[in-house]
């Protein structure tokens, strides 16, 4: 079975397209004009705004893809499953990493980006949640920090819109595992295993940080 190719995006201001030429290289590997489909479940209430669709479906549309379509929430697993079959890239958002990991099992899609067999984008919440284990860190919507798990389509974890600020915290927790920080307008791109790197990355293991890319 073919795998996916996935981009992990630390974070981006889509209104700015500020990770535009991250975003067109995933495109060219998903064949360059890829249908496109997002999946907008990562809001408290279900689906995201008009504005918000019309953002997303511009923004792909002037980085070259065919079509925009977005998985609704509403749909059955097996709708779903349609989509997504007819797509050439899935596009997973930022926003709530609890919310989406919730739905994503609820719809008994997580087997489904599982077994995508090609390009799947993963920006912010939409980083975390592929992963085996999800690391929230202290903001102002989570006093503490938190690790839930993800639907495990890598056995590795990421901190997203990383900074410096959380190294020690980032040390600590690497003791149990290793963990890749991703600041916004960065990526990790993972292709059957082989991990390469777009902007700063950085590993960090057994409570110690180097660079990873």
């Amino acid at each position: 079975m073919s795998m996916s190719k996935v981009y992990f995006l630390g974070g981006e201001d889509v209104a700015k397209r500020d990770s535009k030429e991250i975003n067109k290289r995933a495109f060219i590997d998903a064949g360059g004009t890829p249908d496109v489909l997002i999946f907008p479940w990562t809001a408290k209430s279900v689906g995201r705004s008009d504005e918000y669709r019309k953002i997303m479906i511009d923004y792909f549309k002037d980085l070259g893809a065919c079509t925009v379509d977005f998985a609704e929430y509403s749909e059955s697993p097996e709708e779903i499953a349609e989509k997504a079959e007819r797509s050439d890239l899935i596009y997973l958002p930022g926003g709530l990493t609890t919310v989406l990991v919730e739905r994503i099992r609820n719809k008994n899609v997580d087997d489904l980006l599982r077994n995508y067999p090609r390009v799947i984008v993963g920006r912010s919440a939409g980083a975390l949640a592929l992963c085996k284990e999800c690391i929230l860190t202290r903001n102002r919507d989570n006093p503490v920090t938190m690790i839930i798990t993800g639907i495990r389509l890598v056995d590795f974890r990421i901190k997203v819109h990383y900074n410096p600020s959380k190294d020690n915290e980032l040390k600590k927790l690497s003791k149990q595992g290793k963990i890749y920080g991703i600041p916004e307008r960065s990526a990790l791109v993972y292709n059957g295993g082989i991990l390469s790197f777009i902007g700063n990355v950085y590993l960090f293991q057994e409570g110690r940080k180097t660079r990873a890319g």
